[in-house]
């Protein structure tokens, strides 16, 4: 039998059979572990905090350098899988994973354990542009390949979900530690079994020079733009965050217009143009401007409104996957028979309808009218986005799989960042006009400034909270509404 890494692939039309599917098997393990170590410290900061004893600096770091590195190398990772093949850099990224890892686990110091979070970073950059890159490979028959990307949409999604309950689980019985061991069976199975079941891709600009100017550029400016939004977000305005902002907005139409003078680009602008590529692009950006924007209310309404626990909270919170599970595969095969646009806006307008149930609840609703809205809108919202994905992987020309995946997935880490600054700024703003002036200055800015002030305070602050998710609510589902417009009138008739 001719190997895989030879194998110049199947003819258009030709169908997956185990082996493909096995493969992918294979590919959701990093996944699923990529997207589960953004939030999977939830739990673990605690102690880590009192076993390394980091400043207040420092513990943000230690939140945030993975989730910061990811998004400023996905584009740079992307580009080089496409040049030195996508296999090599997906396995390269699952040893780099599993050193960085061990070194987290036992880690004894603030400034090790972030360097660490940064090399998870970098390994993760390495892994998911490649984990859909090779779909593309893998799969070349479209209804086949719209199942791959329903599943690798969801792991990626729930992913993210799980990350809490299984550190939650694990700290229960073992040290912070062994929430960053957890990744070595997974990384070793990968490490087995990918050379065996997945076939070596690379793009016709492997013989082109990998550009480090551009690669520069594009971490120079995703890291302050994606940083500097979220801090606004967190903090309200300041001019460090602005100015960083600012200068990544600067240093994005460099590297644009160096990418436009290039014979070997990172990133294809002809294919951004395109409405099957780029308007994915913009759709899935929007999706995940209402995901991230909105989660972060739920999920402080069931701790600090509702009194949950951490760990009871983000069992909870899984509950909404449900619907996610059922409506992705439904909406992925209604696509095979409806022009997608409109499953898309059907599904931005479930989601609308999601955000609207919720922008009624108050503090007599009880809990499962608010997992009801949650599992709509996330239905809604993760169906669009399935159907996003699998059109701009269809769309992206086989030997720019790699980077045409990275770009859409730095325009989903740029939408998280956005909908934590939009959405938390319309929030901000309903529960501060909601609290009485007479209330303490803490109190008045935010939930948790309230908890330190038990009684008739925190009883008014938590009404305001609830306010302000409604307010929230409401400008989701606006959000939601102008993109099941862009749906229909960007992709309407639009094929890969």
């Amino acid at each position: 039998m001719t190997s895989l890494m030879t194998n110049p692939g199947p003819g258009p039309t030709a169908r997956a059979g185990r082996r493909e599917w096995a493969a992918l098997g294979v590919l959701m393990l990093p996944l699923l572990l990529v997207s589960m170590d953004i939030s999977v410290l939830y739990f673990a900061i605690p102690s880590i905090a009192a076993d390394l004893r980091p400043g207040a600096t420092e513990q943000l770091w230690i939140l945030d350098m993975y989730g910061f590195v990811l998004a400023g190398l996905l584009i740079t990772m992307g580009a080089l899988g496409d040049r030195v093949g996508r296999r090599r850099l997906l396995l390269g990224g699952a040893a780099l994973f599993g050193l960085a890892s061990v070194a987290a686990a036992y880690a004894h110091s603030p400034g090790t354990l972030i360097a660490a979070r940064a090399l998870l970073g970098v390994a993760g950059a390495c892994l998911m542009p490649s984990t859909l890159a090779l779909i593309r490979t893998l799969f070349h028959d479209p209804a086949q390949r719209a199942k791959a990307v329903t599943l690798w949409t969801a792991v990626m999604a729930s992913g993210i979900s799980f990350g809490p309950v299984v550190s939650g689980a694990l700290l229960e019985h073992f040290w912070w530690g062994a929430v960053f061991l957890l990744n070595l069976p997974a990384m070793a199975l990968l490490l087995v079994l990918g050379p065996l079941l997945l076939p070596e891709s690379q793009g016709a600009t492997g013989g082109g020079r990998f550009d480090l100017l551009s690669a520069l550029l594009s971490l120079a400016a995703l890291l302050p733009l994606i940083h500097g939004i979220k801090e606004l977000a967190q903090h309200g305005w300041a001019p460090v965050p602005a100015l960083g902002v600012t200068t990544g907005v600067v240093l994005a139409c460099v590297f644009v217009r160096r990418q436009a003078r290039l014979a070997h680009p990172m990133v294809d602008l002809g294919l951004v143009r395109t409405r099957a590529y780029g308007g994915s692009v913009l759709v899935n950006l929007l999706a995940m401007v209402a995901t991230v924007g909105f989660a972060v209310f739920l999920t402080q309404y069931l701790q600090s409104v509702l009194g949950q626990s951490p760990f009871e909270a983000a069992l909870w919170s899984l509950v909404p996957t449900g619907g996610v599970l059922v409506a992705a595969p439904v909406a992925a095969a209604l696509a095979r028979r409806v022009d997608r646009a409109y499953v898309m806006g059907g599904g931005f307008l479930a989601a609308a309808g999601g955000f609207a149930w919720l922008a009624g609840v108050d503090r007599a609703t009880p809990l499962w009218v608010v997992l009801v809205g949650g599992g709509v809108y996330a239905a809604g919202l993760v169906s669009a986005m399935t159907l996003a994905n699998e059109l701009a992987l269809g769309a992206a020309p086989p030997e720019r799989a790699g980077s045409a995946a990275a770009v859409l997935e730095s325009g989903q880490e740029l939408g998280g960042a956005l909908g934590m600054a939009v959405l938390g700024s319309v929030g901000a703003a309903v529960y501060s006009a909601a609290m009485p002036p007479s209330a303490p200055a803490a109190a008045r800015e935010t939930l948790g400034g309230a908890l330190g002030f038990p009684g008739p305070v925190l009883d008014v602050a938590r009404s305001a909270f609830v306010e302000a998710m409604g307010g929230a609510a409401v400008a989701a589902s606006v959000l939601t509404l102008v993109a099941a417009g862009v749906s229909v009138a960007l992709l309407r008739g639009v094929r890969a």
